[in-house]
């Protein structure tokens, strides 16, 4: 090993110093954000008082309602007429089946690809 490859790996009083000074600066930098989010919470408005808090409507708690709903048609374009561009589409809304029947999946079957169940075999 030469003199100089010794005197590289020699511990220096500089790289000391330098690792101290990374150090006291993370520590600024969180004890900064500490008060920096301490200002911020004081800036905000209070919470609400109980008596603030929503309460039922009078009629009670709304239940749920359930019902079968269908998605609106996709628009036929005419013979010989020009396709439609995904822009020229309306977002695709639903309505209200008139049909009560719910629909079941075949026995066996969890309703999905993937789901865990048998399978129907």
């Amino acid at each position: 090993m030469t003199t100089a490859n010794q005197q590289l790996a020699a511990a220096s009083g500089l790289l000391s110093l330098a690792l101290f000074v990374v150090g006291i600066a993370v520590v600024a930098l969180l004890a900064g954000s500490f008060w920096l989010g301490a200002r911020i919470k004081t800036s905000e408005p209070p919470r609400p008082r109980p008596e603030e808090q929503p309460h039922l409507p009078p009629e009670g708690a709304v239940h749920e309602i359930r019902e079968n709903r269908e998605p609106d048609e996709v628009p036929r374009t005419p013979k010989g007429g020009r396709p439609l561009t995904p822009y020229e589409l309306h977002n695709m809304q639903t309505k209200s089946s008139p049909s009560k029947e719910r629909p079941r999946w075949s026995k066996g079957s969890s309703g999905s690809f993937g789901g865990g169940g048998l399978g129907a075999h």
